[in-house]
């Protein structure tokens, strides 16, 4: 019978190591978070080869004395848990592993000097082993030097990625981390190239649109709600700024990064009727909520949370973001794409001869000889009816509009272009419509209104009800999902352990297989713990319906039908995208046009 015996301490920090450090991005969050905890004001990260062979963070923190560095050395002691009361943590780290956990599997080297002391210590331990301990002059703070990674551990190494990897891995864990405290001071540095210098004191909206994208914060919505005791800030793309992945999504919990299904399917159930499947908003919410209502213990890496109340988080997060999209809905990401802008074409200018040449040759026919005056006119009818065709822009006399042009957003329409697009001036720019998609998203707002919703989702019963087999977890999914789909149209319940019976589907989709429509609803439950398909399948539908009632590309309007169109899309909320997330309107503004024409 095999023995049971206690594993030697260095094993024991080894193991731990695998549960915290995976990578260098994971031992660089570990040690950044410790100099946001020791409330420093700068922090400088330097890397090598991504964190590979080196990298090293410096803070202006609270510092450590010769004690204490050897006590953060040990195995789960902390500073940040001064009671046992775990479940009111508020700091990053407190589990009291990561120091000698990293400590086992690099060679590490920790500096520190409290405030007020004359010198700093150093101790340096390498794979598990001091090194070296003694005085160190530094300024007030710590420094933390980690080289080497798995340097001694080859089967972990090796699983280690290419340096450009690393790097991306090690950029997005400080990004995150920059976002959720906007009053540090953050500067990372790559080898020999800084890659961004972060001022303190910039405000939430500035440093998050410093980190994902420049351009969010002219094509976002800042948020700033309560509910009771949680709290909702951040700032939030327009659905017409997407990507095709949902990495641009950042997700705080108190302050700390957090990747946590409840939220991700929160917000895309926000986005649900204003985004295409295969597209994802661009946002970064940060909840605050009492201690004792999350668990972040869950995870060794602290990057999973729990919530006590978790429908109440993810209610609150929907309307939270249904809300603040209401305010910028009828906006769109309005300026105009660079590539688009470098396409538009200007007339070429003749390069005059020099001086000299000019006056060398004047006076004389140099060009070639010209064809009979006949010839060219027969050559001329060839191509006249082409040449001559009726251009496809259109413009005509407007009725006179009462109002100035300054108390419409969208302007006053000028003429219509390809049948298609209205152009518009407005008191700052020139706008172009899409009438199709903004007529689309104008039918289906107005199909909500009349209840068309409610119709489409009407239950349909089964002449005989239908049995699904599944496995028992699926079943207990579905079954705790039922009040839910039941309010789409969908009826069922369970039958024995591991099987649902389906008694009615939603109207709309009445002819859809029963079988393959619970997987696909069981899957988007374990996924993002909340039955979002089956409303986008409704959905689906609407958008359909205010598809094929909606103007057609290609049909001519008159100038009153063109402002009556502007007019409703300024009062229709999320008239600023159409069904599938694409911008309805654009707008260029008169400093654009400038630039085209060489004025500004």
């Amino acid at each position: 019978m095999p023995e049971i015996r206690r594993l030697p301490e260095n094993l024991v920090n080894r193991i731990a190591a695998g549960e915290v450090v995976e990578r260098p991005s994971s031992a660089l969050k570990e040690v950044v978070e410790n100099a946001i905890d020791a409330g420093a004001n700068r922090i400088a990260i330097k890397l090598v080869d991504g964190g590979l062979t080196s990298f090293e963070v410096t803070d202006d923190g609270c510092g450590m004395s010769p004690e204490e560095m050897a006590l953060a050395l040990e195995r789960h002691a902390t500073s940040k848990l001064p009671n046992e009361a775990i479940e009111q943590v508020a700091t990053l780290g407190f589990r009291g592993e990561a120091l000698p956990s990293i400590a086992s599997v690099a060679r590490f080297t920790l500096e520190s000097r409290p405030h007020g002391a004359e010198q700093g210590w150093k101790r340096v331990v390498d794979h598990g082993e001091i090194r070296d301990e003694g005085p160190a002059a530094l300024p007030p703070g710590t420094r933390v030097r980690i080289e080497n990674l798995f340097g001694k551990i080859p089967a972990r190494r090796k699983f280690l990625r290419t340096p450009r990897s690393e790097y991306a891995a090690c950029k997005d864990v400080v990004q995150r981390l920059a976002m959720a405290r906007p009053d540090i001071a953050i500067t990372l540095d790559h080898g020999d190239r800084r890659i961004f210098g972060l001022q303190a004191g910039e405000g939430l909206a500035n440093r998050v649109a410093q980190l994902v994208a420049r351009e969010l914060k002219d094509n976002g919505v800042a948020i700033d709600l309560e509910r009771g005791a949680m709290r909702l800030t951040g700032i939030a793309g327009l659905p017409t700024y997407n990507r095709g992945i949902a990495d641009h999504q950042y997700l705080f919990v108190n302050g700390r990064p957090v990747k946590d299904r409840l939220l991700t399917g929160a917000v895309r159930g926000a986005y649900a009727d204003m985004l295409a499947r295969d597209r994802h908003a661009v946002l970064a919410l940060f909840l605050e909520l009492p201690c004792e209502d999350v668990d972040v213990n869950v995870h060794p890496a602290k990057s999973e949370v729990r919530f006590r109340d978790a429908q109440g988080v993810r209610g609150f997060i929907v309307s939270g973001l249904r809300q603040a999209l209401a305010t910028g809905d009828k906006r769109s990401a309005q300026s105009p794409d660079a590539g688009a802008m470098a396409r538009w074409q200007q007339e070429p200018v003749r390069e005059e001869p020099a001086a000299a040449l000019r006056s060398m040759f004047s006076g004389r026919d140099w060009s070639a000889p010209q064809q009979r005056v006949a010839e060219a006119s027969a050559a001329w009818r060839g191509v006249e009816a082409n040449v001559m065709a009726q251009p496809q822009g259109r413009a005509e006399e407007a009725a006179p509009v009462t109002q100035a042009t300054d108390e419409y957003p969208l302007g006053i329409a000028r003429g219509q272009v390809a049948n298609t697009y209205i152009v518009a001036e407005a008191k700052d720019g020139l706008v172009l419509v899409d009438q199709h998609a903004a007529h689309e998203r104008l039918v289906l707002e107005r199909l909500r209104e009349a209840g068309a919703e409610e119709a489409v989702a009407r239950s349909q019963a089964l002449l005989i009800p239908e049995v699904v087999e599944l496995d028992e977890t699926s079943c207990d999914r579905l079954e705790e999902a039922a009040p839910k789909l039941a309010e789409h149209g969908l009826a069922i319940e369970r039958f024995g352990p591991s099987a649902m019976l389906v008694r009615s589907l939603p109207h709309a989709i009445a002819r859809t297989d029963p079988e393959k429509l619970l997987r696909d609803i069981d899957d988007d439950l374990a996924l993002n713990g909340e039955a979002l398909l089956l409303g986008e399948k409704l959905d689906l539908v609407l958008a359909t319906m205010a598809c094929h009632g909606s103007v057609r590309a290609g049909r001519v309007l008159r100038v009153d039908e063109m402002n009556s169109l502007l007019r409703e899309m300024e009062r229709t909320p999320r008239s600023g995208q159409c069904n599938h997330g694409r911008p309805t309107w654009v707008k260029l503004s008169m400093e654009d046009v400038e630039k085209l024409f060489g004025r500004h």
